[in-house]
C-alpha cells in the first residue's frame, strides 16, 4: 500500500471513495469535506506504506542492483507501519491544525478481517540497496489537506460513505 504525496494528488489522480480509496486518502477526503473519518472496527488493522515518490527509486534501485544468477530476492515496498487508529489520529491533528473540526467514528467493519493482528515484516532490502524514504510526517500529510482543500469544490460526498458491506 501506498500513501499518497502531494506530487500524486496535484496530477488529479487523488482517488477516494469508500470502497477503492486508501485509508489515508480516505482520511483526508473526509476530513475537509467535514465528515467523520470513518475507522473500521476498533481500527487495529496494521498496513505497510510508502510514499509514492518512493516507489520510483524502488523500482530504479532494483534496476540498477540486479538479482545475481539463481539468487531470489523478495523486496517488501514500504517503510512504515500504522495502524488505522495511527492514521486517523495523526489526520486529526493535522487537520485540526488547518483549522477543520475534524471527528473520529469507529463504526462495524464491513470488512472481512481480523480487528488486530501481528504485523511485523521485514523491509530493510529497498535501505540497503540506498532507498531515501519520504516518511509521512506532519508536513507531508499538511500539504496533502492542503491540496485537497484546493479542490474541495470536486468532493463527491455521496461516495464518502454508503454502509457498503463486504460480508
Amino acid at each position: 500500500m501506498s500513501f499518497v504525496g502531494p506530487v500524486f494528488v496535484a496530477f488529479a489522480l487523488f482517488n477516494q471513495d469508500e470502497l477503492f480509496g486508501t485509508v489515508l486518502n480516505r482520511f483526508v477526503v473526509q476530513a475537509v469535506a467535514g465528515h467523520a473519518l470513518t475507522v473500521y472496527g476498533r481500527g487495529g488493522q496494521i498496513r505497510g506504506y510508502l510514499n509514492l515518490k518512493d516507489t520510483l527509486q524502488c523500482v530504479r534501485l532494483s534496476l540498477e542492483h540486479p538479482a545475481k544468477q539463481g539468487e531470489l530476492r523478495i523486496f517488501n515496498q514500504f517503510v512504515e507501519t500504522f495502524s488505522v487508529n495511527q492514521l486517523a489520529r495523526k489526520v486529526q491533528k493535522v487537520g485540526k491544525d488547518a483549522g477543520l473540526d475534524v471527528r473520529i467514528d469507529n463504526i462495524e467493519n464491513p470488512r472481512i478481517e481480523a480487528e488486530e493482528h501481528y504485523y511485523n515484516p521485514a523491509h530493510t532490502g529497498l535501505l540497503e540497496l540506498g532507498l531515501e524514504p519520504h516518511h509521512l510526517t506532519d508536513e507531508v500529510l499538511a500539504r496533502m489537506i492542503e491540496i485537497v482543500l484546493r479542490y474541495k469544490a470536486n468532493i463527491k460526498k455521496h461516495a464518502i460513505f454508503r454502509g457498503i458491506k463486504w460480508k
